[in-house]
């Protein structure tokens, strides 16, 4: 029995072979195209060498021929290597030569970028393009046009057997710098992020052919469109979809009023973003538009901060909506799920029920009893990676053992609380400590997004003479909204302790996110650094009580 990647897939397409598995603008695939083009894509990318182990660069935004690029690899046992549309030139540079690529599948229109990168990854041997409508050059480094690949390739699925100990790199969003290559097993990927595992009871997912069979027993089909970049999230959204027979709805790159017309015109039932840096402008389009998202079920997010304010605001304009934070990250899969009703108060940070393999550890390494009120770092047992790509020294800090069990260990400090669930307070590595207090940015950014004059807004810290470090922050404000710092700062005042509210502020029109829509914390540090003349101060006062309190 192989639970790959591929294999699950294969077991769908033979379980519904003609219903739909992807939309994406006025084009449509069912299962057995979906399956057919792979396997030519596969067979073609063989006849250039590409077999078990081989690297598979796949630079495009989310689309039919993504997904089918991936499954093709897979197919081969190779590893396809999503590279993140948003990036530029360095960026993607980075990533071919990290991953080792051997080849490379990506849309025309960044055929300048890669017509720079391509000469200097020196494993890179094969080039395919996409057509995309756009017109740039690439044929100063191209081998093949995508289509004409497919078309002189059979479309049977005559591969050999492949394995759940394949391997599968999923890069990370690069917060705090480059991206790391992280290595799992397609098994261990599979049950942390892919549906393998009943996370309502954390029990296994025992029968590869569990999910195609559920397919083939109903009429319903689930209509899921993932609305971030096909690198995280995304991906695992649209293989769950693929996986148990649903179809996958894709916009190619994030665009509010596009999203809102696929979500009526397919009648999506899920939509999977990434916090605030999109459902914010989602939330802003629809109300300004006359757009019917009644098919719309669940509103799922990941990835970044999805502020409490915001929840409560899509509550009041979807009533019926289910609104899910997932937490987790890629080396650690899913940990935890939490859901928003009416009323909650997770003023501190996203509240979660933990999965089944989580726990956490203090700063010692000891696991921290389930206690109302401790606090420790989120660890994740069960199926782990195997470590990051070419980078010991930095999985033996990520990936520790503890009383002979293997964990992962991704740096968010999380608390306990008393009816079982856990409170996420943010990324230690962030963490400013001002005069002897802990200020998580995560928790910061929330209630600074409460106000109805911030759009977006990065917490870091900056040195302080007094008490080593203090708060600042970076700010967007609501398009024609003018900020008062202090009004703002008595306003942050209300949600949470004094010590915790920015003394100083940078005011920008437009906050840079990392590409995977992630807070940007060093180009937000950087600019705080190469601007001190911007900066606004409020005016502060003891605020009593705490050592390190500035109010």
């Amino acid at each position: 029995m192989a639970f790959n990647v591929a294999d699950l897939f294969e077991h769908a397409v033979d379980a519904v072979p003609e219903r739909t598995a992807i939309h994406c603008g006025d084009r449509q695939v069912t299962y057995r195209e979906l399956d057919e083009r792979a396997n030519r894509l596969a067979h073609h990318l063989a006849t250039r060498g590409v077999g078990q182990g081989d690297h598979v660069g796949v630079y495009s935004r989310n689309s039919i021929e993504a997904i089918e690029a991936m499954y093709a690899a897979f197919k081969l046992r190779a590893i396809p290597v999503s590279v993140n549309y948003r990036y530029v030139a360095d960026e993607v540079r980075y990533i071919a030569g990290n991953a080792d690529l051997v080849a490379l599948i990506h849309e025309r229109r960044y055929s300048d970028i890669v017509a720079d990168v391509a000469p200097h990854i020196e494993t890179l041997e094969h080039v395919i393009v996409i057509q995309d409508g756009s017109d740039l050059d690439y044929t100063r480094y191209a081998d093949f046009e995508y289509e004409a690949a497919l078309a002189a390739q059979s479309s049977m699925r005559d591969f050999d057997e492949r394995s759940s100990d394949d391997s599968y790199i999923l890069y990370t969003g690069g917060t705090t710098g480059y991206p790391k290559g992280v290595v799992w097993r397609h098994e261990d990927i599979w049950r942390a992020l892919g549906g393998g595992i009943q996370h309502a009871t954390g029990e296994y997912i025992t029968d590869e052919y569990h999910y195609a069979d559920q397919a083939k027993a109903t009429d319903f089909v689930m209509i899921w469109l993932p609305a971030t970049p096909m690198i995280h999230a995304a991906q695992w959204t649209a293989f769950m979809a693929l996986n148990s027979g649903g179809t996958v709805v894709l916009v190619p790159q994030f665009d509010p009023a596009a999203i809102w017309l696929a979500v009526e015109r397919h009648g999506v039932h899920l939509l999977q973003i990434a916090g605030d840096a999109m459902a914010r402008p989602l939330l802003d389009t629809y109300l300004a538009g006359d757009h019917d998202a009644s098919s719309l079920i669940t509103l799922s997010s990941g990835a970044a901060l999805f502020s409490q304010s915001l929840k409560l605001r899509y509550l009041d304009t979807f009533p019926n909506l289910i609104i899910t934070d997932n937490i987790g990250s890629s080396e650690s899969g899913l940990t935890g799920i939490g859901q928003v009703t009416k009323g909650s108060d997770h003023s501190d940070g996203p509240r979660v029920n933990f999965s089944k393999q989580a726990v956490l550890i203090d700063d010692d390494g000891n696991l921290v009893e389930p206690e109302p009120g401790a606090v420790g770092r989120l660890a994740r047992g069960g199926p782990v990676p195997l470590g990051y790509y070419k980078d010991p020294e930095k999985s033996r800090a990520m990936f520790v053992e503890i009383d002979g069990q293997r964990y992962v260990v991704p740096g968010d400090y999380v608390r306990y609380e008393q009816d079982g669930t856990v409170t996420m307070l943010g990324r230690g590595s962030e963490c400013i400590n001002t005069g002897g207090e802990k200020v998580f940015p995560e928790e910061v950014e929330g209630a600074l997004k409460s106000h109805p004059d911030i759009f977006d807004t990065v917490v870091i810290g900056i040195p302080d003479d007094r008490f080593g470090w203090s708060v600042a922050a970076v700010v967007q404000p609501r398009e024609g909204a003018t900020v008062d710092v202090a009004e703002l700062g008595d306003h942050v005042r209300t949600k949470i302790a004094g010590y915790k509210v920015p003394r100083t502020f940078w005011i920008l029109d437009q906050i840079e996110r990392q590409p995977s829509g992630k807070a940007n914390y060093p180009w937000a540090k950087k600019y705080a650094a190469a601007n001190p003349e911007k900066a606004r101060k409020r005016s502060t006062a003891p605020s009593g009580g705490l050592p390190g309190a500035a109010g």
